[in-house]
C-alpha cells in the first residue's frame, strides 16, 4: 500500500530570487562538467552548489563537496534565500515543452512517499544502478539530511481521478511559481493545502504500484540513508522524515510522458576491438553500411537516423566508431536472442533493445564483464543522436551506439514482472527540474 502524504517543503524565496530560472538545474546525473561550471557561475544560490559541488585537491574529510553543501544549505536558510512552507502541501506542477515541433504539457504532483523495499512490489524499479553514484549520493544525504531533487515516478490513473481533482483545485488560481528554464521549458507550481484534496490523492494512490521512471540512484540512496540513520539511533518511528522520500508523480496515461533513447558512448575500447567489431557483429546482425563523408555529414546523418527509426520494430541499433568514415545499422537476425540467452533472460526482457545492446553486443561481442558495466567513467549517455555521433567523430569517445527509445509499455511490463533492465535503459523527457521544492529529513526537535 503506497503511503502518500503532504509536507512542508523548502522553497526558494521569490522576494530574494528575481528569476527562479537562475537557481534551478537538471538532476545531477545529466549535468556535464562544463554545465556544472556554468550553473555554479550562473547564480551564487544555484541548486548545483548543493547537488553537485566541485571537488578540490585540498579536500579533506572535514572540508569537501558534501560538507560545503551542508554549510551552503544552512546559510541560505539563515539568510532567507530558502524558506520552509508554513503548511503541509501537495505541490501540483505543469511543464510545457517542445517535442517533434509540438508543444506538450506534462502534469505532475510532488508529495512524500513512504519508503518501501523493492521486494514488497509497492515501489517498483525498472533498471540497474551504478554503485559509486549511490555511495556519493549517500555522503551528500548524510551531510545535508535533505531531498534536493524529487524522484520521477509513474502510476496508472486511467480515470484521471487524481489529476482531474488537482486541476480543479487550482482552477482560476495563479500559480505560486512560474518560470521558463534555459531550455525554454515553462514550469508552474501550485501549493495545495486543502486536506480534502490530499485525501483524494491518498485514496487514488494507496492501491497503486509506483513505477520509478527516473531517480533509481536517489531512491536506493534514501533506503541506504534510512538504514544508516537507524544504526545511529535507537530506532526510527513511522513518522520520522527518513521513512519518506520526495517524489514527483505523473500518470502513465498522460500524453506528456515522453521517453527518449539513452544512446551509449564508450571510452577505453581497444583498437583491436573496434577493428574486429563489425565482422564479429555480422554473425548476429544484418548490417547496413552508410557513408559519413565530411562534406555531407548533415545529410548523411539525417538519413542514418531516418533509417534507424524506420526499422524500430526490427531491433535496429546504430553504430559510429572513432576514425571510421562510415555509420552502421545493425538489424538483429531472427531468433538470435532466444537461441543464445533464452535460458537466462525472461521473455519480457530478452528482446528489448537495451538488453540486446548490453548482453549481446557489450558482453558477448566486445567481451565486457560486469565490473566494466558498473564503471560509470567508461560509459557516457546522450539523448541526442547528433550530439552522440559528433562526440565520437571528434574523438572524445571511441564508439557510440544509437538506439530507438524504450516504450512505456515495455517499462511497465518489465517492472510488473519484477525484472530489471540494464542501466540507463530509458530517458524520460524532460527531466524533473531540481530546485522547485526540497524536503528536509530532519525531525523537528532533532
Amino acid at each position: 500500500m503506497a503511503d502518500v502524504i503532504p509536507f512542508k517543503g523548502i522553497l526558494y524565496n521569490t522576494r530574494k530570487i528575481d528569476n527562479l530560472a537562475d537557481v534551478v538545474a537538471p538532476p545531477f546525473d545529466v549535468i556535464s562538467e562544463q554545465e556544472q561550471s556554468v550553473f555554479h557561475q550562473r547564480h551564487p544560490q544555484n541548486i548545483v552548489h548543493l547537488t553537485l559541488g566541485k571537488t578540490h585537491e585540498s579536500d579533506t574529510p572535514e572540508n569537501n563537496r558534501y560538507t560545503r553543501a551542508s554549510k551552503c544549505l544552512d546559510q541560505w536558510l539563515t539568510d532567507g534565500f530558502l524558506a520552509f512552507d508554513e503548511e503541509p502541501a501537495i505541490y501540483f506542477t505543469t511543464v510545457e515543452f517542445l517535442i517533434d515541433g509540438k508543444r506538450v504539457t506534462r502534469y505532475g504532483l510532488i508529495a512524500l512517499i513512504g519508503l518501501e523495499p523493492f521486494e514488497k512490489g509497492i515501489v517498483v524499479p525498472h533498471e540497474k544502478t551504478f554503485s559509486k553514484v549511490k555511495s556519493e549520493r549517500l555522503e551528500l544525504m548524510k551531510a545535508c539530511h535533505t531531498n534536493f531533487s524529487p524522484i520521477f515516478s509513474l502510476f496508472s490513473d486511467k480515470t484521471n481521478t487524481v489529476f482531474d481533482t488537482l486541476k480543479h483545485a487550482v482552477r482560476n488560481k495563479d500559480a505560486d511559481i512560474v518560470f521558463s528554464d534555459q531550455n525554454e521549458q515553462k514550469h508552474k507550481l501550485w501549493r495545495i493545502t486543502d486536506t480534502d484534496v490530499h485525501r483524494v490523492v491518498y485514496e487514488g494512490l494507496k492501491d497503486k504500484k509506483i513505477f520509478i521512471a527516473d531517480g533509481h540512484h536517489r531512491y536506493e540512496t534514501a533506503l541506504n540513508y534510512r538504514s544508516w540513520l537507524s544504526s545511529k539511533m535507537s530506532g526510527l518511528n513511522g513518522n520520522h522524515p527518513a521513512n519518506y522520500v520526495m517524489m514527483y508523480l505523473s500518470s502513465m496515461e498522460d500524453p506528456g510522458v515522453v521517453i527518449l533513447p539513452a544512446h551509449r558512448l564508450l571510452n577505453e575500447v581497444p583498437d583491436a576491438s573496434r577493428e574486429s567489431f563489425i565482422s564479429k557483429a555480422a554473425e548476429y546482425f544484418d548490417i547496413i553500411t552508410l557513408s559519413y563523408n565530411k562534406n555531407r555529414r548533415e545529410e548523411e546523418l539525417a538519413n542514418f537516423i531516418s533509417l534507424l527509426k524506420a526499422n524500430d520494430s526490427k531491433h535496429c541499433i546504430g553504430v559510429c566508431m572513432k576514425d571510421r568514415p562510415e555509420l552502421y545499422l545493425l538489424i538483429l537476425k531472427p531468433g538470435i536472442m532466444e537461441n543464445m540467452f533464452g535460458h537466462e533472460l525472461p521473455k519480457a526482457l530478452i528482446n528489448v533493445d537495451v538488453t540486446i545492446l548490453t548482453r549481446l553486443i557489450f558482453m558477448e561481442i566486445l567481451g565486457f564483464d560486469r565490473a566494466r558495466l558498473d564503471n560509470e567513467k567508461l560509459i557516457a549517455f546522450s539523448s541526442v543522436e547528433k550530439e552522440a555521433v559528433d562526440a565520437v567523430a571528434a574523438g572524445r569517445h571511441d564508439i557510440a551506439f544509437i538506439l530507438n527509445p524504450t516504450k512505456i509499455q515495455q517499462v511497465r511490463d518489465i517492472a510488473e514482472a519484477g525484472l530489471i533492465m540494464p542501466r540507463k535503459a530509458t530517458y524520460f523527457f524532460p527531466k524533473v527540474i531540481t530546485g522547485q521544492v526540497m524536503n528536509s529529513l530532519v525531525k523537528i526537535g532533532d
